[in-house]
Parts: C-alpha cells; structure tokens; sequence
C-alpha cells in the first residue's frame, strides 16, 4: 500500500531525493554540515524532525532556501497532527463568532 502524504517525514526525503542520488552518507552528511551521526540518521530515519538549525545547515550544504526544509517538516507535523488529533481537539472547540454589523 502507498503511504499518504502524511506518512512522509521529511527525513525520507532527505535520504531518497538528496542523499541516495547523490552518493551522499548519513556520516559525510553529519560531517560536512557539522552535527553528530546520529542526529542525521535520526533524522533519515524519521525519529527526529528537522530543526531551524538543520534546516539552515542544508540549505547551506545543497544551496538551497533552509525554508523548503523547515517547510517539509512543518507541513509534515500539521498533517499528521490533524489526522491524529483533530476529531479529539475540534469538539473541544470554541469557534470565535464575531458581530456582524
């Protein structure tokens, strides 16, 4: 089965359209933009979302707007947080009603 959008987190990315065509490492990674191994396999790995400072990092690696990265990461966490919370939250929910007149 296809995984939805929301199941994409994007550390995948970063592994299947940066690093792998490239013949990029999680190890030269970690050392070219100076952060340990494990935070990007952590990443690439989808157990550690992508952080302002991550994303400044690659897009100074890849030349590239950090805001895609931190883009992807915030797109990821506002789907999936509506798939996973929104039916627990919404009728908790007060809608704002304003005046009309």
């Amino acid at each position: 089965m296809p995984k939805l959008l929301d199941e994409i987190h994007p550390g995948e990315i970063l592994l299947e359209d940066f690093m792998k065509p490239l013949g990029i490492s999680a190890r030269q990674l970690a050392a070219d933009i100076d952060v340990s191994p494990s935070r990007v396999s952590e990443i690439v790995n989808g157990h550690r979302p992508i952080t302002a400072d991550t994303a400044l990092r690659l897009g100074l690696y890849f030349q590239m707007e950090p805001r895609f990265w931190i883009n992807l990461q915030t797109e990821y966490d506002m789907r999936t947080t509506t798939r996973t919370q929104q039916e627990r939250i919404a009728p908790r929910i007060r809608v704002f009603q304003h005046a009309v007149t």
